[in-house]
């Protein structure tokens, strides 16, 4: 099972029903795998902190959502993380393609890296770090955590996860 699909197929498993989407070339394969699964609605974002709004939504109306971005507009979301998702003890998986470590081929995506970590443990959010492919299998205890917590949770995916840039 490629790392696409065992992502989906957490997210089934754990009746994540409703995905939100900010294109990114490292995510196009498990955004597709998810577009393309009839067990979860899949609604593209233009922005972070959109579909942010868009998972309360969901959980709001009883659905188990998730989130997958870029780590370079952390920065635009922390209002809604902070007034929306943990005020309102909102489970929010979130998992986000950690541009700009070593090997990133564009600039100004290493000055949201640098600040990255430091951001999402500002905040109190449980964050995880995939670097190897077989890091996967955390997955799954992962999504059960923050879905038992109620709290937001970030998965930081590097280039070496995705085979590159």
């Amino acid at each position: 099972m490629s790392v696409n699909e065992k992502i989906v197929s957490d997210l089934v498993a754990n009746n994540v029903e409703f995905v939100t989407t900010v294109p990114c070339k490292q995510l196009a394969g498990v955004i597709d795998q998810i577009d393309a699964c009839d067990d979860i609605y899949h609604i593209p974002s233009n922005k972070e902190d959109e579909g942010m709004g868009l998972c309360a939504g969901a959980f709001m109306g009883g659905k188990r959502p998730a989130i997958i971005m870029q780590n370079t507009a952390i920065g635009v979301t922390i209002n809604t993380l902070v007034t929306l998702t943990q005020y309102y003890r909102m489970p929010l998986p979130m998992l986000i393609s950690y541009r700009g470590e070593l090997g990133e081929p564009v600039a100004c995506q290493v000055e949201m890296a640098v600040h990255t970590k430091a951001l999402l443990n500002q905040l109190n959010i449980p964050t995880y770090h995939f670097h190897h492919e077989d890091d996967v299998n955390e997955f799954d205890a992962i999504l059960k955590h923050t879905f038992m917590c109620n709290k937001p949770v970030a998965i930081l995916t590097d280039a070496s996860f995705w085979k590159g840039y």
